[in-house]
C-alpha cells in the first residue's frame, strides 16, 4: 500500500473513532446531568430519607424491648421475625432507653444530608444510567444480540432493589440487634451512642454493596451471551467462585457472621442461576445454528 492509500486508510478509520468518543461525551454528559438533578431532588427529600435509613435502627431497638417482653434471646422466632418485616407493631423502647444518633462535628449534619443526597441520586438514576450504557453498545450488536441485551435491562434494576431490601428489612436490623445485645459485660451495662454518620455510612455501603453484588447474574449472563465464558466453565469454577464470594463478602460487610452470611449465601445461590441461565442461553444458541444449518442443506 502506497503512502497516501496509507493516509487514507488512517483518515477513514479515525472518523469512526472520532464519532464513537463524540457519542460517549453525549452518553456521559446525559449520566452527569442526571446525576446532577437526582443529587439536589433527593436533597430536597432529605429529611424523609433520613428518617427511612433509620428505621433499622428503630427496628433493631424494637427487638430488643420484645426480646426482653417474650424472655428469649431468638432474633429468629417467628414472632421476631414478624416485627422486622413489620407484620406486627414493635413495642416501642422504654423511657430513657430510646437511643438516637448524634453529631460530634459541627458540619457533621450536613456532610450527612450531602452523602445522602449523593446515595439517593445514584439509587433513582440507576435505570438512566443502564439505559445510557445500553444506547451506546445497542449500535454495535445485531438485532437479535439487542433483543437478547433487553431483558438485562430490566433484570438489573430488580436485582439491585432485591439486593437492597434484603439489606434494608432483614440483615441491617438483626446486625444492629446483634450489636445491642452486646451492651452488656456481666453487671456492668456499657451506653451506646453511634455517630449519625458512622451509621450512614455502613447503611449505605451495605445497601450499595448487595444491590451491586446482585448484579452477577447480569454480569456472567452477558459475558456468556459474548461468548466469554461457558457454563461449562461456570461449574468447573463453583468451589473458586464460594471461596470469592465469602472473601468479598468478608471486605464488604461488618466482621459478623450474620451479616457476612446473608450477603453470601445470596450470592451462592445468584451464581447457581447465572450459570443455569448461562446453560439456557447456550442451548437456544446451539437451536438456532441448527434450524439454520438446516436451511442451509
Amino acid at each position: 500500500m502506497s503512502k497516501p492509500d496509507d493516509d487514507a486508510y488512517i483518515e477513514r478509520s479515525r472518523a469512526p473513532l472520532l464519532e464513537h468518543l463524540v457519542e460517549l461525551r453525549g452518553r456521559l454528559f446525559v449520566c452527569v446531568l442526571a446525576l446532577v438533578v437526582g443529587f439536589f431532588i433527593s436533597f430536597f427529600f432529605v429529611n424523609p430519607i433520613l428518617e427511612f435509613l433509620l428505621r433499622p435502627l428503630k427496628v433493631a431497638q424494637g427487638l430488643i424491648t420484645l426480646q426482653h417482653l417474650a424472655g428469649h434471646n431468638n432474633p429468629f422466632s417467628l414472632t421476631m421475625l414478624k416485627g422486622v418485616l413489620g407484620l406486627t407493631p414493635l413495642p416501642p423502647p422504654a423511657a430513657g432507653q430510646e437511643l438516637s444518633p448524634i453529631a460530634t462535628a459541627i458540619l457533621e449534619t450536613f456532610i450527612v444530608k450531602v452523602k445522602i443526597a449523593a446515595f439517593g441520586a445514584i439509587v433513582i438514576t440507576f435505570p438512566i444510567l443502564g439505559w445510557q450504557l445500553y444506547r451506546f453498545v445497542a449500535p454495535g450488536l445485531y438485532r437479535k444480540e439487542r433483543l437478547a441485551f433487553a431483558p438485562f435491562l430490566i433484570a438489573s434494576p430488580v436485582l439491585f432493589v432485591m439486593g437492597a431490601a434484603l439489606v434494608y428489612y432483614l440483615m441491617l436490623p438483626f446486625v444492629l440487634w446483634f450489636s445491642l445485645n452486646q451492651q452488656q459485660l456481666g453487671a456492668m451495662t456499657i451506653t451506646l451512642t453511634p455517630k449519625v454518620s458512622e451509621y450512614l455510612a455502613i447503611a449505605i455501603k451495605l445497601i450499595l454493596a448487595f444491590g451491586l453484588c446482585f448484579q452477577l447474574p447480569v454480569v456472567l449472563a452477558l459475558a456468556g451471551l459474548a461468548g466469554l465464558v461457558t457454563a461449562k466453565q461456570l461449574r468447573a469454577f463453583w468451589r473458586f467462585a464460594v471461596v470469592i464470594v465469602f472473601v468479598i463478602a468478608a471486605i464488604f460487610t461488618p466482621p459478623d457472621p450474620i451479616s457476612q452470611l446473608s450477603l453470601a449465601l445470596p450470592l451462592v445461590l445468584l451464581y447457581e442461576v447465572s450459570i443455569w441461565v448461562v446453560k439456557l442461553m447456550e442451548l437456544r444458541r446451539k437451536k438456532a445454528d441448527d434450524e439454520v444449518n438446516a436451511i442451509v442443506t
